[in-house]
C-alpha cells in the first residue's frame, strides 16, 4: 500500500506542470496518484545518468538518490521520460523555466491543485526538497531498451511441454480455482474455491497486475509490474510454474488467444517500458514478434516516445488481440493468424486508454480512456469504433459489469476514481436500439476511489468497491445494489470488520464470483507487515460465509476465478 510519503513526489511534480499551463489533462488528485503512483519495476541503476551542464550542479550520489525517488514514486504518472502520461509533462523546458526557488516552494508548501505541503508537514527534509528540485532540471535518465536478445536471455522453460502431464493429475475442481495476487510478496496464491484452502503459493514477478487463463483453462498466466510473465500448469499434482520470461522492465498486461483453432496457441504481453508488446508461444512463452507502440497521439498528432500498453483482451470474433495504447489513445487489432506476418489495424479512440471488458455478447469491447473521461466502444466483429461515450471523473471499470436493467435492457457498468458515479451504458443495438451506446442511468455509490464493479449472470446483486477512498469507513466496506430495485440505493457491508484483523488500513478490493455465481470473494488488503484476509460472502443472503486467513496471504489484491476468466463472465 502506498504511504503518504510514497505518493508525495507525484503530487509535487504534477503541480509544476499546472504552473506551466499544460492544457490537455486535469490536475492529478490524491486518489488518482495513490492508484497510478505505485513503485516502478524499473531498476534505477539500469538508467544512465544524465547530469548536464544546463542543469544545476549535482553530485553523482545526489543524482542517483533522486533517480531512485523518481522511479519509485513519480514515473507511474509522468512517464519514465517525463513526457507526460496520466500526469503532466516534466521536461526540462518546463522545470528550468520555473527555477530552483519556484520548484522548492511548490514542494515545500503545496498547492490547492492537490499537492501536499511536503516540506512544512515534515515529510520531506530541506535536503531532499533541494535535491529533487535540481534533479528535475536535468535530462531524465533513460532505461535500456529490451529486445529479442534480452527476452531470450531471460526466458526459462522449467518443464518442457513433452514432460508435462497428459491428463489432470490432481482432484481439484479447476473451474473453481482462484488465482489471488499477493502484491508485496511477489507471489500468487492458488486457492481451491470449493474447500477455501490454499493449494500452492507460486513465486512470480513483483506486484502481479492480472491473471489470465488459456482458453482450455489449463494454463494460468500472470504478469508482474516488473514485466515478468509466469505460466502455471493447473494440471500438475501441485500447480506451479512451467515457464517464465521477462518482457521488459515494467508492464501491466497479458492475454491468451481464444479464437477457434488458436486455443492456447499464443500469449501476448504489453509493456510500460519499453513501450511495446510481444507475441509469444502460449505453451512455452518463447517470444515470436515484438512490436513497438511509439507513435503519434490521436488528438494533436504529436509524436509520443512512451505510449504504454494498458489492457489487452482476446477477440472472440477474429484471431486477434485487442490492445490499448494508453498515451496515444489508439486501439490496435493485432491479427495473429500468421504470427510471422502480423496484421495490425489501428482504431483512433481517445487518449489515456486504460482497462475495460466485453459486453454480455462478447462482441463489443468497452474500455475507459480515463483521463479523457470517455468510454470507447469497439465492435470486434466489424473491427471499428462504435462509439465514444462521456463518463465523468476517471472511469475505472476493471472488466466492468454486465446485467439486464429492468427498464433499459442489457447494460455495462463502470465505477470511477474521481466521484461516486456508477455509469450504466446500454449495450443492445438490436432489441434496445434507442439505448445503445448511451448513458442510460447514473447510480451513486459510497464515494470515489472505486476500482472494481462486479455482478454475475446468476446474481441480482451489483457490488462496488472503493478501496482508494480517503475515508477509512468507506474503503473498508462494500456497496451492494439490488439490480431489480436500483432506485432503493445500496446496502453497505462492513467486509473488513467481518475479517477481524486488528490494526491496519484493511482496504476492501475487487469482488470476484465463484463459478456457480452464489459466492462473492473480497480481498481485505492490509499493510505488508499486517494481517490480511479473503472474505467470502453468500450472494443470496449477503451474509458472511467464510474468512480465509493465512500468514502466507500477504497483501492480497486481485482475484481471478478460472471459469469466469476463461469465459469472460462479469
Amino acid at each position: 500500500m502506498l504511504s503518504r510519503k510514497s505518493i508525495g513526489c507525484i503530487l509535487t511534480v504534477s503541480t509544476l506542470a499546472v504552473a506551466a499551463n499544460i492544457a490537455y489533462a486535469k490536475s492529478v488528485s490524491e486518489t488518482e496518484t495513490a492508484y497510478e503512483g505505485a513503485p516502478s519495476g524499473i531498476d534505477p541503476a539500469s538508467a544512465k545518468n544524465m547530469i548536464t551542464s544546463e542543469g544545476p550542479a549535482m553530485t553523482v550520489e545526489e543524482f542517483n538518490r533522486s533517480k531512485k525517488i523518481f522511479f519509485e514514486r513519480c514515473a507511474g504518472c509522468h512517464g519514465v521520460l517525463r513526457k507526460g502520461a496520466t500526469g503532466k509533462p516534466l521536461t526540462t523546458d518546463i522545470t528550468r523555466s520555473r527555477g530552483d526557488a519556484a520548484l522548492k516552494a511548490f514542494i515545500t508548501y503545496g498547492s490547492p491543485a492537490g499537492m501536499p505541503n511536503w516540506g512544512t508537514s515534515g515529510d520531506m527534509t530541506e535536503e531532499e526538497i533541494d535535491m529533487m528540485a535540481r534533479y528535475l532540471q536535468h535530462e531524465p535518465p533513460t532505461p535500456p531498451e529490451w529486445g529479442m536478445k534480452e527476452m531470450k536471455e531471460s526466458w526459462k522453460v522449467m518443464i518442457p511441454v513433452k514432460d508435462r502431464p497428459t491428463k489432470k493429475m490432481n482432484k481439484y475442481n479447476i473451474d473453481n480455482i482462484f488465482s489471488v495476487t499477493l502484491r508485496d510478496a511477489g507471489q500468487v496464491a492458488i486457492i481451491d474455491g470449493d474447500t477455501k484452502k490454499i493449494i500452492n503459493i507460486v513465486d512470480t514477478g513483483y506486484a502481479v497486475h492480472i491473471s489470465r487463463l488459456s482458453s482450455s483453462g489449463r494454463y494460468l498466466y500472470v504478469i508482474g509490474r516488473d514485466a515478468k510473465v509466469n505460466v502455471i500448469d493447473l494440471w500438475m499434482k501441485k500447480p506451479d510454474n512451467v515457464a517464465t520470461i521477462k518482457v521488459g522492465l515494467e508492464a501491466r498486461s497479458v492475454e491468451t488467444s481464444k479464437y477457434k483453432g488458436f486455443e492456447d496457441k499464443y500469449a501476448v504481453a504489453g509493456s510500460y517500458w519499453p513501450p511495446q508488446y510481444v507475441v509469444m508461444d502460449g505453451f512455452t512463452l518463447e517470444p515470436k514478434q515484438i512490436v513497438s507502440t511509439r507513435g503519434m497521439t490521436v488528438d494533436t498528432q504529436e509524436y509520443h516516445p512512451e505510449p504504454r500498453v494498458a489492457a489487452i483482451v482476446a477477440s472472440h470474433q477474429h484471431p486477434e488481440f485487442i490492445i490499448n495504447v494508453k498515451e496515444t489513445g489508439k486501439i490496435l487489432l493485432v491479427n495473429y493468424k500468421d504470427v510471422n506476418n502480423l496484421s495490425v489495424t489501428t482504431i483512433p479512440a481517445a487518449r489515456f486508454l486504460h482497462d475495460g471488458g466485453w459486453d454480455s455478447t462478447h462482441r463489443y469491447f468497452l474500455t475507459a480512456a480515463n483521463k479523457s473521461n470517455k468510454i470507447a466502444v469497439i465492435d470486434s466483429k466489424e473491427r471499428e469504433l462504435e462509439a465514444l461515450i462521456d463518463a465523468t471523473e476517471i472511469p475505472h471499470p476493471g472488466r466492468g459489469a454486465n446485467f439486464v436493467h429492468p427498464r433499459f435492457g442489457p447494460v455495462w457498468a463502470t465505477s470511477a476514481l474521481g466521484n461516486d458515479n456508477i455509469t450504466l451504458i446500454g449495450t443492445d443495438p438490436e432489441k434496445h436500439k434507442k439505448n445503445a451506446w448511451k448513458v442510460v442511468e447514473i447510480l451513486h455509490g459510497m464515494g470515489g476511489g472505486s476500482l472494481f464493479i462486479k455482478t454475475h449472470p446468476k446474481s441480482n446483486n451489483l457490488w462496488v468497491d472503493a478501496p482508494l477512498n480517503p475515508d477509512a469507513k468507506i474503503s473498508q466496506s462494500i456497496a451492494v445494489f439490488d439490480i431489480n430495485n436500483l432506485d432503493k440505493g445500496f446496502e453497505v457491508l462492513p467486509i473488513a470488520e467481518w475479517a477481524k484483523l486488528g490494526d491496519g488500513p484493511k482496504r476492501v478490493v475487487q469482488p470476484e464470483y465463484n463459478k456457480a455465481g452464489d459466492e462473492v470473494w473480497f480481498s481485505v488488503w492490509n499493510g505488508k507487515t499486517e494481517k490480511s484476509a479473503l472474505v467470502v460472502v453468500d450472494d443470496k443472503t449477503r451474509k458472511l460465509k467464510k474468512v480465509i486467513t493465512d500468514e502466507r496471504l500477504v497483501t492480497p489484491t486481485g482475484k481471478f476465478n478460472v471459469y469466469n476468466t476463461v469465459y469472460d463472465v462479469y
